[in-house]
């Protein structure tokens, strides 16, 4: 029988065997009390990529955003956002129950500054008043499109002339990174707070960081104690980040040029539309003509293919560092003979 092809998502990568090595050879403290060296080493590492002047290491990329946006509001509060956002979309209404903040989601997937500016409230009594934009780069439910350069200098710019704060919800920055041919910190430049992850496409198992100014992370500290993200002997953790950031993010490309061979395969497929233009990095939405994206997943895992519903008749496949290029094409021809079959 073929080996199963897991497309659920990036984040069920498994660690290499070179990352569980560094893993278990790891010097270790106590990062509570601030004492281990190798969380230390990656919170540094992280915060030069990202041209930060700090950063911290906590255990998911929820944690991450829901700290960094905590920090920039108080109860009461507006965050504004993409539509579809993750924090808004993926983490539980967290923004609400912890922050007590609420969202005000702007219609597109990426947006201007122009937007921003229309949907700004200010010292309004009767209104809440707007204390953050947040961008999500690359957008996942927006199929990990990759914001232009130029729109992100726009939102950052407008955030500033506003005096609110711009965060970045950073997940998946490498890989908007590589498909930009940027670096990290060109993508980051403008914004207040950033949060990357590193159990997605980079492949480590566990860990996200929020990056930003000394005095922000020192407040993102005491939130993530609150929260719970206190962690001890972490550095067996940062060490699989630290592999994973200095091996794994050139390799992102690979993952790209598999998801548009996906892509591509699919295009012409029977009761299947692609829109290739939106295909820019790991995330490939596949929109069905009949059927239910419900129906067409639990086929696919009859045949051993693992695949995410994105809406009713939606359907998400994620490349990572598990599936190579037969494993995607085997995929395709799954999906294909699927779709025409309905």
């Amino acid at each position: 029988m073929a080996a199963v092809v897991d497309l659920r998502s990036d984040t069920v990568t498994r660690p290499t065997g070179q990352m569980r090595a560094a893993m278990a050879t790891a010097e270790v403290g106590d990062d509570v009390y601030g004492e281990d060296p190798t969380v230390r080493a990656l919170e540094e590492r992280v915060a030069d990529l990202l041209g930060t002047e700090a950063a911290l290491f906590v255990p998911s990329g929820t944690m991450a955003n829901q700290i960094a946006l905590r920090a920039h509001t108080k109860p009461g509060d507006e965050v504004v956002i993409s539509r579809d956002a993750h924090c808004w979309r993926h983490e539980s209404g967290a923004l609400a129950a912890i922050a007590g903040v609420q969202t005000l989601m702007l219609a597109g997937h990426t947006f201007t500054g122009a937007e921003v500016r229309t949907a700004f409230k200010g010292e309004d009594p009767y209104q809440a008043h707007t204390r953050v934009v947040a961008v999500e780069n690359t957008h996942n439910m927006g199929g990990g499109v990759v914001w232009e350069p130029a729109a992100l200098q726009d939102v950052t710019q407008t955030a500033k002339q506003l005096g609110i704060a711009a965060h970045l919800d950073g997940a998946r920055l490498w890989n908007a990174a590589v498909a930009s041919k940027l670096t990290e910190k060109e993508l980051a430049q403008g914004f207040d707070s950033i949060s990357v992850c590193l159990s997605k496409g980079l492949g480590a198992p566990v860990g996200s960081l929020v990056a930003g100014a000394r005095d922000f992370i020192r407040k993102c500290h005491r939130f993530r104690k609150m929260h719970g993200g206190g962690m001890r002997q972490a550095g067996i953790l940062a060490a699989a980040g630290l592999y994973a950031v200095e091996h794994h993010r050139a390799r992102l490309a690979d993952d790209h040029a598999n998801a548009r061979a996906l892509a591509e395969a699919l295009a012409g497929a029977k009761h299947i539309t692609i829109d290739l233009a939106r295909v820019h990095t790991n995330i490939v939405m596949i929109d069905l003509e009949r059927g239910t994206g419900d129906a067409v997943v639990a086929l696919a895992r009859e045949d051993g293919v693992l695949l995410g519903t994105a809406g009713p008749h939606r359907i998400r496949a994620v490349t990572h560092l598990d599936v190579d290029r037969d494993g995607v094409m085997r995929a395709a021809k799954v999906i294909g003979d699927i779709a025409a079959a309905l």
